[in-house]
């Protein structure tokens, strides 16, 4: 999975129909990957990548250089994105909220986990060339609860710092952790079935 985390550099955008325009269409394509992975809903990213432009084109003039211009496009995505998750999530029963408990790893009385024995397990190498697991990933991610998924979405995958996510979501960088150490485990056991060799890929 490729890492949509921005280079660092400072680059201006001229302000011009001319310029807006390339904007647009030097940006558009990763800003709409990134709303997706929030999201899961293409035409929703749609709606969200519409609301970020709004907001860029309004701000652009502001820009003080002080990052990169893709790292400053590339929160406001996120902004935007998360902005329609919330929305969607006030209306829709189809966001409600689910618990991970039932994706966690299991443990007996004396605290060892229980877990099924390892026969085979995929050495580093296959996992990295592997694009078949890479997908299992991105459906494991995208199986664990919104809370989870998020934070573990922009912390392990974009590149944000635990402050940086906890400002974005609107938590405190303590409940961020104990969401990412969730997310990890219930994704670990969520994988194990292939990393084990259970399941071919």
């Amino acid at each position: 999975m490729a890492n949509t985390q921005p280079d660092h550099g400072t680059t201006a955008a001229p302000r011009s129909k001319k310029g807006d325009e390339q904007l647009v269409r030097d940006n558009i394509h990763w800003m709409r990957a990134l709303a997706t992975q929030i999201l899961r809903d293409r035409s929703l990213a749609e709606d969200a990548i519409q609301e970020a432009f709004i907001n860029i084109f309004q701000k652009l003039d502001d820009f003080e250089g002080r990052s990169s211009l893709k790292t400053w496009l590339h929160r406001i995505t996120v902004n935007a994105a998360l902005a329609k998750l919330r929305q969607l999530k006030r209306y829709s029963e189809r966001y409600a909220e689910q618990s991970i408990d039932e994706l966690l790893p299991e443990f007996e009385q004396h605290d060892c986990r229980i877990e099924a024995p390892w026969p085979h397990l995929m050495s580093v190498q296959d996992i990295i060339e592997s694009k078949n697991l890479q997908q299992q990933v991105r459906n494991s991610i995208d199986a664990l609860p919104d809370n989870y998924r998020i934070v573990i979405l922009l912390r392990d995958i974009e590149g944000y710092d635990t402050i940086e996510v906890a400002d974005l979501i609107g938590v405190s960088a303590s409940n961020v952790k104990v969401r990412l150490h969730r997310a990890r485990a219930a994704l670990k056991k969520l994988l194990e079935p292939v990393l084990r060799g259970d399941i071919s890929l």
